[in-house]
């Protein structure tokens, strides 16, 4: 009887494939993984790390991210249990010094008590807060048309004025201000020359009243900052102005003389403080050491910002 041969395996050559598609797979989901770690909402990573922070407070875990946006991961390790994770200083707006607020609370008490009755509502306004208080006068009341030259009524009214702010030593800086209608005399080439000397006129009277000329300085804006429409004669004879402001600090008088204070808010000021004392700056300086052989040596260095300094204090 014949042998029968046995039939053969059946071998599948096409195995492989399943094995290459699991890898595509596999591959597939990793860049998907790292495409959406890349594009990650920054926001929603630092709400997550606010989370486990406070899932973790006291149990000796911290929960930090490393990194942000590229590649940010979240680790884990041990360590002391901190009271609160300090993060990086954003500027906050500065609180008022008390007694420097006390200050400008007296001096406005005093001219509502003092200086308002006996002026009209219309040629007087007082305006203030924590931060400043400013003392709005008519041109009208102070000088002729046209002119720099104080009237004997402003002269009076100043000295009034300066007896109430000569005690203290807020910084004052006086804004003069005209309205659009055009000057060009010898004197007075433009509403500049104008503001800036009614403004001047009634610092040097403040001077001689008593009050420091060290606290005080003049600024012109012309008729560039109106406070009312100039299009009727009510409008532009009340935007013949010149304002008194008195400031808690030099800090505030610099803000307000740069921007006008009229055109600023107590938000606004408080901001820019705050992120000018938070702000580090670029510009070197040139440093003198000396050495131990008793030469001189030069270096450049970067200033610290006011908030580095008093942390390294």
């Amino acid at each position: 009887m014949p042998r029968r041969n046995p039939p053969e395996d059946y071998v599948n050559t096409d195995r492989w494939i399943l094995s290459y598609a699991d890898f595509i797979t596999l591959l597939f989901a990793f860049f998907v993984v790292m495409y959406s770690l890349s594009s990650v909402n920054e926001e929603k990573y630092k709400e997550l790390s606010n989370a486990l922070s406070g899932a973790f407070e006291g149990t000796g875990l911290d929960a930090s991210l490393l990194g942000t946006g590229q590649g940010a991961i979240i680790g884990l390790r041990e360590e002391p249990a901190m009271p609160e994770e300090q993060s990086t200083p954003k500027p906050e707006l500065e609180l008022p010094d008390t007694d420097e607020t006390d200050q400008l609370k007296t001096i406005m008490e005093r001219l509502e008590t003092r200086i308002l009755p006996s002026v009209s509502e219309r040629d007087l306004k007082l305006v203030g807060d924590e931060l400043w208080l400013s003392i709005e006068l008519r041109s009208g009341m102070l000088f002729s048309s046209g002119q720099a030259k104080p009237t004997r009524e402003a002269d009076e009214l100043l000295q009034r004025l300066a007896v109430i702010l000569r005690p203290y030593d807020n910084p004052i800086h006086v804004e003069g201000f005209t309205d659009d209608q055009v000057i060009e005399t010898d004197h007075f080439p433009s509403n500049w020359e104008l503001s800036a000397a009614r403004a001047a006129a009634v610092v040097r009277l403040l001077n001689n009243h008593g009050v420091d000329p060290a606290r005080m300085a003049a600024v012109g804006y012309g008729e560039f900052q109106p406070a009312y429409s100039n299009r009727t004669d009510e409008g532009r004879q009340l935007n013949r102005r010149v304002v008194i402001v008195v400031s808690r600090d030099e800090k505030v008088r610099r803000t307000l003389s740069a921007f006008g204070s009229q055109q600023v808010s107590k938000d606004a000021v408080s901001t820019v403080i705050a992120t000018d004392e938070t702000e580090v700056t670029d510009t070197p300086v040139i440093e003198q050491v000396e050495t131990a052989s008793g030469g001189k040596l030069f270096r450049q260095v970067t200033p610290l910002s006011s908030s580095d300094q008093q942390e390294n204090e």
